[in-house]
């Protein structure tokens, strides 16, 4: 199916903006784009123009979609802020950028990215273990990038630094169109995560 389930509307994906990576990258973020416009979505996303940011926002817009940046103001000479899109957003810093890129979305997408991206992804998965974020969290795993950040986080729950169920909070696809599947796949979560978020020692 090429639309996305009825309760996802507004999409944040989290991506870089290097322009210095192996095409196999930008053709995903490209194809990621194209899924999510035709499945007529909202997304939202940094704001750059370029790198794998520039590459899903610009085919997505090709595709009808209404595509939301939010940017800070000092990254915008940086990240070259997206004069094409729907409604470009300039905030005054990281921590404003990244709350409203989340807020009022319903899933959210990680296509492969340095620490920005990675600090994004962290931080929404923390808020989904404390039942602050609830929508699905999906990696885009091209060239198998998130391999060893999944077997990371596989390893935090062995080592009981999180609990078994935490491990339900994120899927990972190797190509966009499997995009729209996961989101209907995702494990119902709840704001009762916070009661399983400390993992304890039984009694």
């Amino acid at each position: 199916m090429n639309t996305a389930p009825g309760h996802i509307r507004r999409v944040t994906v989290y991506a870089s903006s290097s322009n210095a990576l192996a095409t196999d990258y930008y053709a995903a973020a490209e194809r990621l784009g194209e899924v999510l416009g035709k499945a007529g979505v909202e997304i939202v996303y940094g704001g750059g123009r370029v790198g794998l940011m520039g590459a899903m926002a610009d085919r997505a817009l090709a595709e009808g979609a209404h595509v939301h940046g939010v940017i800070p103001d000092f990254l915008n000479t940086v990240e070259h802020g997206h004069a094409g899109l729907t409604r470009l957003e300039v905030v005054k810093d990281m921590r404003e950028r990244k709350h409203l890129m989340i807020a009022n979305s319903d899933a959210v997408i990680a296509l492969p990215g340095g620490s920005g991206t990675l600090e994004e992804l962290l931080e929404v998965i923390t808020l989904k273990r404390l039942g602050q974020f609830l929508g699905p969290i999906v990696m885009l795993n091209t060239r198998g990038y998130y391999d060893r950040l999944t077997g990371f986080l596989e390893n935090a729950v062995a080592e009981s630094f999180m609990a078994d169920q935490h491990l339900k909070m994120w899927s990972l696809v190797d190509e966009p169109i499997q995009v729209l599947q996961a989101f209907r796949d995702a494990s119902a979560w709840s704001t009762d995560a916070r009661h399983f978020a400390a993992v304890r020692t039984p009694s």
